[in-house]
């Protein structure tokens, strides 16, 4: 069970990283993947980017923040099924 929230949450990571550079690309943003990358990682980045400006206006950090919460709440999450079902 735990590896399977594991999993989920590696390849999310994986997407967003995807998504990212993808970003430095711009018909890439266009073609069928970058839709569907944009339609499953837009709304949890977009949450981040409300909050954090982009530095000089250019250099979005968001995705980096982002990374970072998604691995520390998937690691709280299996740490708490961990003890839930020991």
């Amino acid at each position: 069970m735990y590896g399977y929230i594991s999993t989920l949450i590696e390849i999310y990571t994986y997407m967003i990283i995807a998504y990212v550079l993808l970003s430095w690309l711009p018909a890439a943003r266009d073609s069928f993947i970058g839709e569907i990358l944009g339609k499953l990682v837009e709304p949890y980045l977009s949450i981040f980017r409300r909050f954090i400006p982009p530095i000089g206006g250019m250099i979005d950090i968001s995705p980096i923040v982002a990374l970072i919460a998604i691995r520390f709440v998937g690691e709280g999450i299996v740490a708490v099924l961990q003890m839930v079902f020991r």
